[in-house]
């Protein structure tokens, strides 16, 4: 069913409905994307107050045939949040919807609205005695309604899950105006089908996610951290084994040496580990519980994987400060890569005993299409990485514009060889619609085109996300 623009005279109508401060400035930011690869379009923003203020406009939106396009924090990297063509939406703000609803500290639940800001919702959590491990590096400005709707992942994931796994229950408006209420602080329901795992990870397709019941965790008593210098991929999934082994392993990233270099060619202000870069690299995080030591857990290790031949040389943090400057390196990475200008970004999931081969071979296949850089990083212990490709040193990214789609879709094929997924945590958005098309399963994009239809028969839930808006074309 063809959409009909937001228009000022619709506008006109929805106006009483709506509370002082809803309307808002069209601010650039509403309608940009961080990596700049799309200019959004809006006939309004509107920022509701409440759940059912979210629910008149979402009635609204039905009745005149108008799509939304909701918006959190902005932070997602596959223009989910953006709509640069078709007509003109409602781009739904859930900045409002920012309260901590309420914490139960003894039942280690926390409801937050979409609206809140992770590192506030994290805060909470802290003040309660209590950790809400989701940690990524947009903390500071992603929204909980955001970071559910794309089942965001970080770099706690090995021990506690994406966000999916940290949600007990949703508040949602549905495509049609109707408020689900699940707002449920229960670890066991089983009565009928989980509507909440449907919502989240949909990237406000089939819905808007209003406030969330959150799972909260005892926080460490301590935790121990190092940077551990290894030969090869295939050192580094042994190391990971190792240190699995010894319990209560929070983060296990993976860091090349490009990524390294990156830091320095982009004039980042961050203090390198080691005297000369090394080709690989693990930084890990325990959590660990009152009573275990820190220094011991990492020296053990460091003596252990020293004497495999897993590790050449090490960093292990005898303070907060050390600790945190060993993050700075891997949290400055993706800033890196962005003063540099990649051609390609891959999001990327894969077995975790397929890496080595993979970034052997996808390696040699690029290299032999062109003269590019590669900075493999990220998640090893969930097997997720960021596989991104740079232009070589004095070239930029447009030099490559008219192999960027080819070379991407060298990484596309050898990551479905291997029974791996495209998109690890970043989602679908718009970028990625055809990719799914072309690598997804063809029953499984069957049942979510129905899904799709069922709930949102008249497509207004942030067409042309996830599934291709009905009418559109490749």
């Amino acid at each position: 069913m063809t959409l009909r623009p937001l228009t000022t005279a619709l506008l006109d109508r929805l106006g009483p409905d709506l509370s002082d401060g809803t309307l808002r400035e069209t601010a650039p930011a509403y309608l940009a994307e961080p990596r700049g690869m799309w200019q959004g379009r809006a006939g309004a923003v509107l920022a509701p107050r409440d759940t059912a203020e979210v629910a008149r406009i979402v009635r609204f939106a039905a009745a005149e045939r108008v799509g939304i396009v909701p918006w959190g924090g902005g932070t997602g990297l596959v223009g989910g949040q953006v709509m640069p063509d078709g007509a003109a939406p409602i781009v739904l703000s859930l900045e409002r919807m920012r309260a901590i609803r309420r914490v139960w500290p003894d039942e280690n639940v926390l409801v937050a609205e979409a609206g809140a800001i992770l590192s506030d919702v994290q805060d909470a959590a802290r003040e309660a005695g209590r950790l809400f491990p989701l940690s990524l590096a947009s903390e500071g400005s992603a929204r909980i309604g955001g970071l559910l709707s794309t089942n965001a992942g970080g770099v706690n994931v090995l021990r506690w899950g994406n966000a999916r796994d940290l949600c007990l229950g949703i508040e949602a408006v549905m495509p049609d105006g109707a408020v689900l209420h699940g707002l449920r602080r229960l670890r066991k329901d089983n009565t009928g089908y989980d509507i909440r795992n449907l919502l989240i990870g949909a990237e406000g397709t089939l819905g808007v996610i209003t406030a969330a019941a959150l799972r909260l965790f005892p926080r460490p008593a301590s935790r121990g951290v190092a940077m551990l210098v290894v030969p090869s991929p295939e050192a580094a999934i042994d190391l990971f084994h190792r240190a699995d082994a010894l319990g209560s392993l929070s983060a296990f990233e993976l860091i090349s040496g490009q990524g390294m270099r990156f830091l320095v060619e982009g004039g980042f202000d961050i203090r390198q580990p080691f005297a000369a870069i090394p080709e690989w690299a693990v930084l890990l995080e325990y959590g660990l519980t009152r009573g275990e030591d820190a220094p011991a857990r990492l020296e053990a290790l460091f003596e252990d994987a020293s004497g495999a031949g897993l590790v050449s040389d090490g960093v292990l943090a005898s303070s907060e400060a050390q600790a945190a400057a060993l993050w700075a390196v891997r949290e400055h990475i993706p800033l890196a890569n962005r003063a540099v200008g990649s051609i390609a970004s891959n999001d990327i999931s894969l077995p975790i005993g397929e890496i080595p081969g993979f970034l052997r071979d996808c390696g040699a296949r690029l290299a032999a299409m062109a003269d590019i850089r590669i900075n493999a990083f990220g998640h090893l212990g969930d097997g997720n990485l960021h596989y991104n490709l740079f232009p070589a040193p004095g070239r930029t990214k447009h030099d490559y514009a008219d192999r960027a789609e080819a070379l991407r879709e060298i990484v596309n094929e050898d990551v479905a060889a291997r029974d791996g997924s495209f998109s690890a945590e970043h989602g679908v958005g718009r970028l990625k619609v055809a990719t799914l098309e072309r690598y997804g399963d063809p029953a499984r994009l069957q049942a979510m085109r129905a899904i799709k239809a069922a709930l949102d028969p008249l497509g207004i839930m942030n067409p042309g996300a996830v599934l291709r808006a009905a009418g559109a074309s490749d």
